[in-house]
């Protein structure tokens, strides 16, 4: 069996098709005794609903794709390098296309005839800047075989003016220590030497090294926050979504419940209808009975009498 070719069919289904035609994979497998490919073909893990309208996404529009994979790379190493314009214009780039990406996907998911609500459609978005910020979950969503959604990214943390100056590297290369321009004449011992305009000496290089350093650790904190953000807000998304799914699920108990006692009222009231007619019956048959009894009475009587009589 060839597990690829059966994994790209199965992350092609909509969720609530994924596990029976797994399992007939998995039994035709053992049928054939292909130990290997059953054991790979069960591993296999149904995606979340979230996931596979992201998967969606990957598979049908691939210059989207492409081009958001893109925005995540030049993010990631926005971050790793501090570049503070690619910062600032990657994450501008970023919302607008985590937001117009994600309805895309919703939409989809609709045409596939599996609609999501707004819960998911914010999982949605969680799943696509975990694209950004993690390579491997970059790399399973390019192939369409993302299973779940994400945790909250961390990482790609707001970028302020002042960070992406301070982040921006300086343009004046300090001299080797001892180097002097060539062709300028040695100065004179007894005569101070004047710094030149522009010209950044050694006190002047490290404080802007303390001040990248500061940056550098200021933006550390701000996406540990930011991720801690993200964290509280995905554990409230679960919290609402599992809200959501209590309160459904009681709604319709709670209908299931009002429906028998809508049944239990009519059987009553039906019962007490018949119970009702018994009644009626019961009596109608009583005084039946107690006429029965009486023209039985007037009967042998009037037998007796005529047996009393002698014959002529």
């Amino acid at each position: 069996m060839d597990v690829e070719r059966v994994a790209e069919e199965l992350y092609g289904l909509k969720p609530a098709e994924f596990v029976p035609a797994r399992d007939r994979y998995v039994a035709e497998a053992r049928k054939v005794k292909d130990t290997a490919a059953a054991k790979a073909v069960a591993a296999l893990r149904r995606p979340a609903l979230a996931a596979w309208a992201a998967n969606l996404l990957a598979r049908q529009k691939h210059q989207e794709a492409e081009q958001f994979l893109a925005v995540g790379e030049t993010l990631r190493e926005a971050h790793r390098t501090l570049d503070g314009e690619q910062l600032r214009s990657a994450s501008r780039r970023r919302n607008q296309l985590v937001t117009a990406l994600a309805r895309t996907a919703a939409g989809l998911a609709k045409e596939a005839g599996q609609p999501v609500s707004d819960t998911v459609l914010h999982e949605i978005e969680q799943t696509l800047h975990g694209v950004l910020a993690d390579q491997d979950v970059a790399e399973d969503w390019s192939r369409g075989r993302l299973v779940k959604v994400p945790e909250a990214a961390v990482g790609f943390g707001a970028v302020t003016p002042e960070t992406a100056a301070l982040a921006r590297p300086s343009t004046a290369e300090p001299s080797p220590q001892g180097s002097r321009p060539e062709g300028k004449r040695k100065s004179d011992p007894g005569k101070k030497s004047a710094k030149e305009p522009g010209k950044s000496g050694p006190a002047e290089d490290a404080r802007r090294r303390r001040e990248l350093e500061r940056a550098r650790t200021t933006a550390r904190d701000a996406e540990a926050e930011a991720g801690r953000r993200e964290r509280e807000l995905a554990e409230a998304r679960d919290t609402r979504r599992a809200a959501a799914e209590k309160a459904e699920a009681t709604a319709e108990r709670v209908r299931g419940l009002e429906h028998e006692l809508r049944e239990a009222r009519q059987a009553k009231q039906e019962a007490g209808a018949a119970a009702t007619k018994a009644a009626k019956a019961v009596t109608a048959a009583e005084r039946a009975l107690r006429e029965a009894r009486r023209t039985a009475e007037q009967a042998v009587r009037a037998l007796r009498d005529m047996e009393r009589q002698p014959e002529p």
